[in-house]
Protein backbone atom coordinates (compact mmCIF):
# COMPACT_ATOMS: atom_id res chain seq x y z
CA UNK A 1 0.00 0.00 0.00
CA UNK A 2 1.59 3.21 -1.11
CA UNK A 3 2.64 5.32 1.85
CA UNK A 4 0.69 8.55 1.42
CA UNK A 5 1.68 9.64 5.22
CA UNK A 6 5.19 10.94 3.72
CA UNK A 7 3.27 13.26 1.88
CA UNK A 8 1.39 14.95 4.35
CA UNK A 9 2.06 18.34 5.98
CA UNK A 10 1.16 19.59 9.08
CA UNK A 11 -2.52 20.57 9.27
CA UNK A 12 -1.55 23.53 11.32
CA UNK A 13 -1.20 26.45 8.68
CA UNK A 14 -3.06 24.51 6.21
CA UNK A 15 -5.53 26.47 5.81
CA UNK A 16 -7.03 29.87 6.99
CA UNK A 17 -10.94 29.38 6.72
CA UNK A 18 -12.05 33.09 7.69
CA UNK A 19 -15.99 33.11 8.27
CA UNK A 20 -17.88 34.05 5.06
CA UNK A 21 -15.10 34.59 2.48
CA UNK A 22 -13.12 31.13 2.73
CA UNK A 23 -9.76 32.95 3.17
CA UNK A 24 -6.86 30.20 2.66
CA UNK A 25 -2.93 29.66 2.75
CA UNK A 26 -2.75 27.70 0.00
CA UNK A 27 -4.40 27.78 -3.70
CA UNK A 28 -7.40 26.16 -5.32
CA UNK A 29 -5.33 24.46 -8.43
CA UNK A 30 -8.03 23.72 -11.87
CA UNK A 31 -6.39 22.14 -14.65
CA UNK A 32 -8.93 21.89 -17.80
CA UNK A 33 -7.09 20.01 -20.54
CA UNK A 34 -9.32 19.04 -24.00
CA UNK A 35 -8.22 16.42 -25.93
CA UNK A 36 -6.51 16.83 -29.23
CA UNK A 37 -6.50 21.09 -28.95
CA UNK A 38 -3.83 22.47 -31.61
CA UNK A 39 -1.39 25.22 -29.95
CA UNK A 40 -1.87 27.11 -33.37
CA UNK A 41 -5.59 26.84 -32.72
CA UNK A 42 -5.29 30.11 -30.35
CA UNK A 43 -5.91 32.80 -32.02
CA UNK A 44 -4.12 34.93 -29.80
CA UNK A 45 -1.02 33.97 -32.03
CA UNK A 46 -1.90 35.69 -34.86
CA UNK A 47 -2.00 39.04 -32.82
CA UNK A 48 1.17 41.67 -32.66
CA UNK A 49 1.86 40.59 -29.00
CA UNK A 50 2.20 37.00 -29.55
CA UNK A 51 2.84 37.01 -33.18
CA UNK A 52 6.91 37.36 -32.75
CA UNK A 53 6.98 34.27 -30.07
CA UNK A 54 6.46 31.42 -33.01
CA UNK A 55 6.38 31.20 -36.52
CA UNK A 56 3.65 30.13 -37.72
CA UNK A 57 0.86 31.78 -38.55
CA UNK A 58 -2.67 30.22 -36.01
CA UNK A 59 -5.59 28.88 -37.34
CA UNK A 60 -8.49 31.31 -38.41
CA UNK A 61 -10.33 30.34 -34.89
CA UNK A 62 -12.85 32.54 -32.47
CA UNK A 63 -11.26 32.08 -29.18
CA UNK A 64 -11.94 35.30 -27.25
CA UNK A 65 -12.20 33.60 -23.79
CA UNK A 66 -8.51 31.98 -24.37
CA UNK A 67 -7.01 34.82 -25.81
CA UNK A 68 -8.68 37.42 -22.28
CA UNK A 69 -6.89 34.61 -19.90
CA UNK A 70 -3.08 34.90 -22.55
CA UNK A 71 -2.95 38.05 -21.42
CA UNK A 72 -3.56 37.36 -18.00
CA UNK A 73 -1.32 33.94 -18.39
CA UNK A 74 2.03 32.70 -18.40
CA UNK A 75 1.94 31.47 -21.90
CA UNK A 76 4.33 28.75 -22.92
CA UNK A 77 5.25 28.60 -26.54
CA UNK A 78 6.87 25.43 -26.27
CA UNK A 79 5.53 23.02 -23.82
CA UNK A 80 5.29 19.31 -25.20
CA UNK A 81 3.60 16.31 -25.14
CA UNK A 82 6.42 13.90 -24.30
CA UNK A 83 4.33 10.77 -25.92
CA UNK A 84 1.29 12.23 -27.44
CA UNK A 85 -1.44 10.19 -26.95
CA UNK A 86 -4.29 10.46 -24.54
CA UNK A 87 -3.52 7.76 -22.42
CA UNK A 88 0.15 7.84 -21.97
CA UNK A 89 -0.38 11.89 -21.68
CA UNK A 90 -2.69 11.12 -18.96
CA UNK A 91 0.12 8.71 -16.77
CA UNK A 92 2.97 11.02 -17.09
CA UNK A 93 0.68 14.18 -15.99
CA UNK A 94 -1.26 12.46 -13.14
CA UNK A 95 2.09 10.11 -12.12
CA UNK A 96 5.05 12.63 -13.26
CA UNK A 97 6.96 9.52 -13.98
CA UNK A 98 7.44 8.42 -17.75
CA UNK A 99 4.82 5.54 -19.50
CA UNK A 100 7.19 2.67 -18.18
CA UNK A 101 7.13 3.23 -14.59
CA UNK A 102 3.43 4.58 -14.34
CA UNK A 103 2.16 1.58 -16.36
CA UNK A 104 0.63 3.60 -19.07
CA UNK A 105 2.72 3.37 -22.10
CA UNK A 106 -0.07 2.63 -24.85
CA UNK A 107 -3.43 4.39 -25.30
CA UNK A 108 -5.78 2.21 -22.94
CA UNK A 109 -8.11 -0.30 -24.46
CA UNK A 110 -9.46 -3.69 -23.23
CA UNK A 111 -6.88 -5.66 -25.82
CA UNK A 112 -4.00 -3.68 -24.01
CA UNK A 113 -4.30 -5.42 -20.35
CA UNK A 114 -0.95 -4.17 -19.29
CA UNK A 115 -1.53 -0.36 -20.05
CA UNK A 116 -3.09 0.84 -17.61
CA UNK A 117 -2.35 3.34 -14.55
CA UNK A 118 -0.30 1.91 -12.10
CA UNK A 119 -2.50 1.94 -9.03
CA UNK A 120 0.30 2.06 -6.66
CA UNK A 121 1.57 5.22 -8.37
CA UNK A 122 1.31 8.16 -6.21
CA UNK A 123 -0.61 10.44 -7.72
CA UNK A 124 -0.80 14.29 -8.36
CA UNK A 125 -4.12 14.35 -6.68
CA UNK A 126 -2.40 11.71 -4.38
CA UNK A 127 -0.47 14.31 -3.08
CA UNK A 128 -3.03 17.00 -2.94
CA UNK A 129 -5.58 15.19 -0.72
CA UNK A 130 -3.20 13.98 1.60
CA UNK A 131 -2.52 17.80 2.11
CA UNK A 132 -6.08 18.52 3.06
CA UNK A 133 -7.15 19.23 -0.53
CA UNK A 134 -10.83 17.97 -2.03
CA UNK A 135 -10.17 16.19 -5.29
CA UNK A 136 -12.53 16.54 -8.25
CA UNK A 137 -12.17 15.11 -11.57
CA UNK A 138 -14.20 15.81 -14.82
CA UNK A 139 -14.64 14.31 -17.93
CA UNK A 140 -12.13 11.80 -19.93
CA UNK A 141 -9.83 9.44 -18.17
CA UNK A 142 -8.83 7.06 -20.33
CA UNK A 143 -5.40 6.00 -18.37
CA UNK A 144 -6.92 2.53 -17.34
CA UNK A 145 -7.29 -0.90 -19.18
CA UNK A 146 -11.42 -1.53 -19.60
CA UNK A 147 -12.12 -4.58 -16.83
CA UNK A 148 -15.19 -6.18 -16.57
CA UNK A 149 -16.59 -4.17 -13.53
CA UNK A 150 -19.77 -2.15 -14.56
CA UNK A 151 -21.44 -1.75 -11.49
CA UNK A 152 -25.14 -1.70 -12.76
CA UNK A 153 -23.83 -4.97 -14.37
CA UNK A 154 -21.55 -6.57 -12.64
CA UNK A 155 -19.35 -9.15 -14.38
CA UNK A 156 -19.39 -7.49 -17.80
CA UNK A 157 -17.72 -4.38 -19.92
CA UNK A 158 -19.71 -1.14 -19.91
CA UNK A 159 -20.88 -1.44 -23.15
CA UNK A 160 -20.83 -4.89 -26.19
CA UNK A 161 -18.23 -3.02 -27.62
CA UNK A 162 -15.59 -5.13 -29.19
CA UNK A 163 -12.82 -4.59 -28.43
CA UNK A 164 -13.59 -2.59 -25.46
CA UNK A 165 -12.34 0.93 -24.95
CA UNK A 166 -14.56 2.18 -22.14
CA UNK A 167 -14.11 1.93 -18.58
CA UNK A 168 -15.73 2.53 -15.46
CA UNK A 169 -12.94 3.54 -12.38
CA UNK A 170 -13.91 2.02 -8.90
CA UNK A 171 -13.47 4.17 -5.86
CA UNK A 172 -9.78 2.27 -4.88
CA UNK A 173 -8.31 3.01 -8.45
CA UNK A 174 -9.22 6.95 -8.23
CA UNK A 175 -6.00 8.00 -6.48
CA UNK A 176 -7.33 11.01 -3.86
CA UNK A 177 -10.31 12.22 -5.94
CA UNK A 178 -13.22 12.44 -3.95
CA UNK A 179 -15.33 13.75 -6.20
CA UNK A 180 -16.02 12.21 -9.44
CA UNK A 181 -18.12 12.69 -12.53
CA UNK A 182 -15.97 10.48 -15.50
CA UNK A 183 -15.52 7.68 -17.48
CA UNK A 184 -13.03 5.85 -20.14
CA UNK A 185 -13.41 6.77 -23.50
CA UNK A 186 -16.78 7.79 -25.39
CA UNK A 187 -16.72 9.44 -28.78
CA UNK A 188 -20.04 11.17 -28.86
CA UNK A 189 -19.40 14.34 -28.07
CA UNK A 190 -23.57 15.14 -27.79
CA UNK A 191 -24.13 12.08 -25.80
CA UNK A 192 -22.25 11.47 -23.67
CA UNK A 193 -22.21 9.93 -20.24
CA UNK A 194 -20.49 9.55 -16.85
CA UNK A 195 -19.75 7.78 -13.99
CA UNK A 196 -20.53 9.76 -10.78
CA UNK A 197 -18.64 9.23 -7.09
CA UNK A 198 -21.25 6.65 -6.36
CA UNK A 199 -20.75 4.76 -9.40
CA UNK A 200 -24.29 5.83 -10.51
CA UNK A 201 -24.00 5.94 -14.54
CA UNK A 202 -25.73 9.23 -16.22
CA UNK A 203 -26.99 9.84 -19.71
CA UNK A 204 -27.47 14.17 -19.76
CA UNK A 205 -28.34 14.14 -23.30
CA UNK A 206 -26.41 17.19 -24.31
CA UNK A 207 -22.68 18.66 -25.34
CA UNK A 208 -20.36 17.55 -23.26
CA UNK A 209 -17.96 20.54 -22.80
CA UNK A 210 -21.07 22.42 -21.54
CA UNK A 211 -22.44 19.69 -19.30
CA UNK A 212 -19.12 18.92 -17.76
CA UNK A 213 -18.90 23.16 -17.55
CA UNK A 214 -21.90 22.33 -15.37
CA UNK A 215 -20.53 19.70 -12.96
CA UNK A 216 -17.79 21.77 -12.46
CA UNK A 217 -19.76 25.17 -12.07
CA UNK A 218 -21.34 22.79 -9.21
CA UNK A 219 -18.11 22.08 -7.69
CA UNK A 220 -16.83 25.58 -7.50
CA UNK A 221 -20.30 26.38 -5.68
CA UNK A 222 -20.27 23.27 -3.37
CA UNK A 223 -23.61 22.99 -4.44
CA UNK A 224 -24.10 19.02 -3.34
CA UNK A 225 -21.41 19.15 -1.07
CA UNK A 226 -18.86 18.26 -4.16
CA UNK A 227 -16.16 19.37 -1.43
CA UNK A 228 -14.91 20.55 1.66
CA UNK A 229 -16.27 24.12 2.80
CA UNK A 230 -12.63 26.17 3.27
CA UNK A 231 -10.43 23.65 2.32
CA UNK A 232 -8.36 24.07 -0.72
CA UNK A 233 -9.06 22.39 -4.03
CA UNK A 234 -7.54 20.41 -6.63
CA UNK A 235 -10.02 19.76 -9.61
CA UNK A 236 -9.22 18.58 -13.31
CA UNK A 237 -11.44 19.03 -16.45
CA UNK A 238 -10.86 16.74 -18.63
CA UNK A 239 -12.94 17.78 -22.01
CA UNK A 240 -13.31 15.15 -25.44
CA UNK A 241 -13.92 18.14 -27.92
CA UNK A 242 -11.98 19.05 -30.06
CA UNK A 243 -10.87 15.40 -30.59
CA UNK A 244 -12.32 13.29 -32.98
CA UNK A 245 -14.99 12.40 -34.19
CA UNK A 246 -15.76 16.47 -36.19
CA UNK A 247 -17.51 15.28 -39.45
CA UNK A 248 -20.95 16.74 -38.76
CA UNK A 249 -23.18 18.71 -36.66
CA UNK A 250 -23.78 16.07 -34.60
CA UNK A 251 -20.20 16.47 -33.11
CA UNK A 252 -20.23 20.41 -32.38
CA UNK A 253 -22.87 22.97 -31.65
CA UNK A 254 -24.65 24.57 -34.56
CA UNK A 255 -23.64 28.06 -33.04
CA UNK A 256 -20.14 27.42 -32.97
CA UNK A 257 -20.15 25.35 -36.74
CA UNK A 258 -21.94 29.34 -38.24
CA UNK A 259 -18.61 30.93 -37.61
CA UNK A 260 -17.03 28.79 -39.96
CA UNK A 261 -19.16 27.05 -42.11
CA UNK A 262 -19.26 29.17 -45.34
CA UNK A 263 -15.05 29.50 -45.34
CA UNK A 264 -13.27 28.22 -48.17
CA UNK A 265 -10.43 25.52 -48.03
CA UNK A 266 -7.96 28.65 -48.75
CA UNK A 267 -9.31 30.36 -45.85
CA UNK A 268 -9.64 27.49 -43.34
CA UNK A 269 -5.94 26.02 -43.53
CA UNK A 270 -3.62 29.15 -43.61
CA UNK A 271 -0.59 26.74 -43.82
CA UNK A 272 1.71 25.71 -46.58
CA UNK A 273 2.21 22.12 -45.32
CA UNK A 274 -1.53 21.24 -45.32
CA UNK A 275 -3.13 18.97 -48.12
CA UNK A 276 -6.62 19.52 -48.74
CA UNK A 277 -6.95 17.00 -51.15
CA UNK A 278 -7.11 14.60 -48.32
CA UNK A 279 -10.24 12.98 -47.29
CA UNK A 280 -10.57 14.72 -44.09
CA UNK A 281 -10.00 18.47 -45.06
CA UNK A 282 -14.06 18.74 -44.24
CA UNK A 283 -13.18 18.69 -40.89
CA UNK A 284 -11.43 21.60 -40.29
CA UNK A 285 -15.06 23.38 -39.95
CA UNK A 286 -16.39 21.01 -37.34
CA UNK A 287 -13.03 20.64 -35.24
CA UNK A 288 -12.69 24.77 -35.22
CA UNK A 289 -16.56 24.32 -33.69
CA UNK A 290 -15.56 22.50 -31.15
CA UNK A 291 -12.23 24.53 -30.80
CA UNK A 292 -14.79 27.80 -29.94
CA UNK A 293 -16.95 25.67 -28.16
CA UNK A 294 -14.46 24.49 -25.44
CA UNK A 295 -13.40 28.30 -25.44
CA UNK A 296 -16.85 29.32 -24.63
CA UNK A 297 -17.16 27.04 -22.16
CA UNK A 298 -14.16 27.54 -20.81
CA UNK A 299 -14.80 31.50 -20.31
CA UNK A 300 -17.94 30.51 -18.82
CA UNK A 301 -15.70 28.78 -16.12
CA UNK A 302 -13.88 31.63 -15.58
CA UNK A 303 -16.79 33.68 -15.21
CA UNK A 304 -18.21 31.75 -12.26
CA UNK A 305 -14.51 31.31 -10.21
CA UNK A 306 -14.52 35.37 -10.81
CA UNK A 307 -17.86 35.83 -9.52
CA UNK A 308 -17.39 33.80 -6.07
CA UNK A 309 -14.51 35.51 -5.22
CA UNK A 310 -12.33 32.40 -5.65
CA UNK A 311 -10.17 33.74 -8.76
CA UNK A 312 -7.70 35.63 -6.93
CA UNK A 313 -6.33 32.58 -4.93
CA UNK A 314 -6.72 30.12 -7.75
CA UNK A 315 -4.00 28.86 -9.89
CA UNK A 316 -5.51 27.98 -13.71
CA UNK A 317 -3.68 26.08 -16.28
CA UNK A 318 -5.51 25.08 -19.78
CA UNK A 319 -3.50 22.79 -21.42
CA UNK A 320 -3.90 19.61 -23.55
CA UNK A 321 -2.64 15.98 -24.10
CA UNK A 322 -1.73 16.45 -27.53
CA UNK A 323 -1.99 18.44 -30.30
CA UNK A 324 -3.49 17.60 -34.27
CA UNK A 325 -1.88 17.72 -37.64
CA UNK A 326 -5.01 18.50 -39.49
CA UNK A 327 -4.07 17.53 -42.87
CA UNK A 328 -0.50 19.04 -42.57
CA UNK A 329 2.78 16.35 -43.59
CA UNK A 330 0.06 14.32 -45.80
CA UNK A 331 -1.04 12.03 -42.62
CA UNK A 332 -4.61 11.44 -41.41
CA UNK A 333 -2.70 10.63 -37.90
CA UNK A 334 -4.31 13.46 -35.46
CA UNK A 335 -1.31 12.89 -33.16
CA UNK A 336 1.57 10.18 -31.90
CA UNK A 337 4.33 12.33 -34.68
CA UNK A 338 7.17 14.42 -33.45
CA UNK A 339 5.55 17.02 -36.02
CA UNK A 340 5.03 20.82 -34.19
CA UNK A 341 1.30 20.58 -34.45
CA UNK A 342 1.30 17.39 -32.89
CA UNK A 343 3.44 17.38 -30.70
CA UNK A 344 3.85 21.30 -29.14
CA UNK A 345 0.63 21.67 -27.10
CA UNK A 346 -1.20 24.62 -25.20
CA UNK A 347 0.33 25.37 -21.83
CA UNK A 348 -1.37 28.71 -20.09
CA UNK A 349 -1.31 29.42 -16.19
CA UNK A 350 -2.72 31.78 -14.38
CA UNK A 351 -1.71 32.31 -10.93
CA UNK A 352 -2.73 35.99 -9.68
CA UNK A 353 -0.16 38.64 -8.11
CA UNK A 354 2.38 35.22 -8.39
CA UNK A 355 3.01 34.55 -11.94
CA UNK A 356 3.45 37.46 -14.10
CA UNK A 357 1.85 37.34 -17.60
CA UNK A 358 4.48 36.42 -20.22
CA UNK A 359 5.33 34.35 -23.20
CA UNK A 360 8.04 31.78 -22.72
CA UNK A 361 10.02 29.35 -24.61
CA UNK A 362 10.87 27.37 -21.32
CA UNK A 363 10.32 23.59 -23.18
CA UNK A 364 8.10 22.02 -20.52
CA UNK A 365 7.49 18.25 -20.80
CA UNK A 366 4.42 16.06 -19.46
CA UNK A 367 6.54 14.45 -16.93
CA UNK A 368 7.50 18.40 -15.09
CA UNK A 369 3.74 19.36 -15.37
CA UNK A 370 3.06 17.23 -11.61
CA UNK A 371 6.21 18.17 -9.74
CA UNK A 372 6.04 22.18 -10.62
CA UNK A 373 2.02 22.16 -10.22
CA UNK A 374 3.11 20.73 -6.42
CA UNK A 375 5.55 23.56 -5.83
CA UNK A 376 3.37 26.32 -7.27
CA UNK A 377 0.75 25.30 -4.55
CA UNK A 378 3.44 25.19 -1.59
CA UNK A 379 4.02 21.43 -1.61
CA UNK A 380 7.51 21.38 -3.12
CA UNK A 381 8.68 19.38 -0.17
CA UNK A 382 6.09 16.86 -1.03
CA UNK A 383 7.01 15.96 -4.48
CA UNK A 384 6.67 12.47 -4.14
CA UNK A 385 10.47 10.59 -5.48
CA UNK A 386 9.07 8.69 -7.65
CA UNK A 387 8.29 11.77 -9.56
CA UNK A 388 10.82 11.87 -12.49
CA UNK A 389 9.93 15.18 -14.01
CA UNK A 390 11.62 19.07 -13.14
CA UNK A 391 9.90 21.35 -11.13
CA UNK A 392 10.20 24.48 -13.05
CA UNK A 393 7.98 26.49 -10.63
CA UNK A 394 10.87 28.84 -9.34
CA UNK A 395 10.75 29.85 -13.45
CA UNK A 396 7.41 30.29 -13.93
CA UNK A 397 7.70 32.44 -10.04
CA UNK A 398 10.26 34.17 -11.51
CA UNK A 399 11.80 34.10 -7.25
CA UNK A 400 15.39 33.61 -8.16
CA UNK A 401 15.65 30.24 -6.81
CA UNK A 402 17.70 27.96 -8.85
CA UNK A 403 15.70 25.89 -11.37
CA UNK A 404 16.85 23.64 -14.13
CA UNK A 405 15.81 24.82 -17.29
CA UNK A 406 15.47 22.20 -19.92
CA UNK A 407 17.43 22.42 -23.48
CA UNK A 408 15.41 19.90 -25.12
CA UNK A 409 12.13 18.49 -25.28
CA UNK A 410 12.16 14.12 -25.12
CA UNK A 411 9.78 12.68 -27.81
CA UNK A 412 8.52 8.99 -27.55
CA UNK A 413 6.58 7.09 -29.36
CA UNK A 414 5.47 3.33 -28.47
CA UNK A 415 3.37 0.91 -30.83
CA UNK A 416 2.07 -2.55 -29.94
CA UNK A 417 4.37 -5.30 -28.58
CA UNK A 418 3.49 -8.74 -29.59
CA UNK A 419 0.46 -10.60 -30.21
CA UNK A 420 -1.04 -13.76 -28.93
CA UNK A 421 -3.46 -16.09 -30.33
CA UNK A 422 -6.29 -13.82 -28.62
CA UNK A 423 -4.78 -10.68 -30.15
CA UNK A 424 -4.07 -9.81 -26.50
CA UNK A 425 -0.96 -7.47 -26.64
CA UNK A 426 2.07 -8.27 -24.81
CA UNK A 427 4.49 -5.40 -23.86
CA UNK A 428 5.33 -2.82 -26.20
CA UNK A 429 7.83 -2.08 -29.46
CA UNK A 430 9.75 0.99 -29.04
CA UNK A 431 9.23 2.75 -32.11
CA UNK A 432 10.68 5.81 -32.51
CA UNK A 433 12.55 8.51 -30.41
CA UNK A 434 13.48 11.79 -31.18
CA UNK A 435 13.98 15.35 -29.40
CA UNK A 436 13.14 19.36 -29.78
CA UNK A 437 16.07 21.42 -28.84
CA UNK A 438 15.88 25.51 -29.17
CA UNK A 439 16.13 25.00 -33.39
CA UNK A 440 15.97 21.49 -34.20
CA UNK A 441 13.29 18.95 -34.24
CA UNK A 442 14.69 15.43 -34.78
CA UNK A 443 13.26 11.82 -34.93
CA UNK A 444 15.00 8.58 -35.47
CA UNK A 445 12.43 5.69 -36.31
CA UNK A 446 13.32 2.04 -36.02
CA UNK A 447 11.85 -1.84 -37.31
CA UNK A 448 11.00 -4.44 -35.72
CA UNK A 449 14.23 -5.54 -36.67
CA UNK A 450 16.01 -3.10 -35.64
CA UNK A 451 17.09 -1.10 -38.30
CA UNK A 452 16.49 2.24 -39.65
CA UNK A 453 13.15 3.41 -40.55
CA UNK A 454 13.27 7.12 -40.97
CA UNK A 455 15.10 9.89 -39.42
CA UNK A 456 13.23 13.11 -39.47
CA UNK A 457 15.54 16.53 -38.58
CA UNK A 458 13.85 19.96 -39.29
CA UNK A 459 15.28 23.58 -38.79
CA UNK A 460 12.62 24.96 -37.04
CA UNK A 461 14.03 28.26 -37.05
CA UNK A 462 13.95 28.68 -41.26
CA UNK A 463 11.35 25.79 -41.83
CA UNK A 464 8.60 26.50 -38.83
CA UNK A 465 6.21 24.41 -40.55
CA UNK A 466 8.62 21.26 -41.56
CA UNK A 467 8.13 20.76 -44.80
CA UNK A 468 12.03 20.41 -45.73
CA UNK A 469 13.23 17.06 -43.96
CA UNK A 470 17.28 17.88 -43.75
CA UNK A 471 19.29 14.36 -45.09
CA UNK A 472 20.98 12.98 -41.89
CA UNK A 473 23.47 11.30 -43.82
CA UNK A 474 24.67 14.35 -45.66
CA UNK A 475 24.38 16.41 -42.66
CA UNK A 476 27.23 14.37 -39.81
CA UNK A 477 28.21 16.81 -37.74
CA UNK A 478 24.74 18.31 -36.58
CA UNK A 479 23.44 14.66 -36.79
CA UNK A 480 25.78 13.41 -34.50
CA UNK A 481 25.50 16.76 -32.09
CA UNK A 482 21.54 16.02 -31.79
CA UNK A 483 21.86 12.16 -31.43
CA UNK A 484 24.03 13.48 -28.52
CA UNK A 485 21.77 15.66 -27.21
CA UNK A 486 18.84 12.43 -27.55
CA UNK A 487 21.23 10.41 -25.86
CA UNK A 488 21.45 12.71 -22.68
CA UNK A 489 17.94 12.84 -22.63
CA UNK A 490 16.93 9.16 -22.88
CA UNK A 491 19.42 8.34 -20.22
CA UNK A 492 17.65 10.86 -17.99
CA UNK A 493 14.23 9.12 -18.60
CA UNK A 494 16.19 6.01 -18.13
CA UNK A 495 14.33 5.12 -21.38
CA UNK A 496 14.36 1.77 -22.71
CA UNK A 497 16.40 2.82 -25.96
CA UNK A 498 18.94 3.69 -23.09
CA UNK A 499 18.89 0.66 -21.45
CA UNK A 500 18.86 -1.75 -24.36
CA UNK A 501 21.25 0.46 -26.15
CA UNK A 502 19.22 0.88 -29.28
CA UNK A 503 21.42 3.69 -30.32
CA UNK A 504 24.25 1.28 -30.85
CA UNK A 505 22.33 -1.24 -31.71
CA UNK A 506 20.94 0.21 -35.06
CA UNK A 507 24.72 1.64 -36.19
CA UNK A 508 24.19 5.01 -34.19
CA UNK A 509 27.22 4.89 -32.02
Amino acid sequence: MTEIWKYLVPLSGLTLAACGNNVQERPNVIYVFPDQFRNQSLAFWNSEAYSGYVRWKADPTHTPNLDRFADEALVLSRATSTCPLSSPYRGMFLSGMYPERNGVTLNCMALRPESTLDPKAVCISDVFAANGYSCGYIGKLHAETPMKNDPANPGHYVSDRDPEWDAYTPPERRHGFSYWYSYGTFDVHKDPHYWDTEGVRHDPGEYSVKHETDKAIEFLRNEHGERKAGAPFFLAVAYNPPHSPYESLDDCMEEDYDLYKDMCYEELYVRPNADTTLSKAPAARYYFANVTGVDREFGRLLAELERLGLDRNTIVVFTSDHGETMCSQGTLDPKNSIYTESFNVPFLIRYPDRIRHRVDSTMLGTTDIMPTMLALAGLGDKIPETAEGRNLAPLFLENGQECEIPDAALYIRNIDGEKDGNGIVHGIFPEARGIRTDRYTMEIAVTRDWKIKRVLIFDDWNDPYQMSCIPYRENPELFADLCDVLGRKLQEADDIWYRDNIMERIGLE
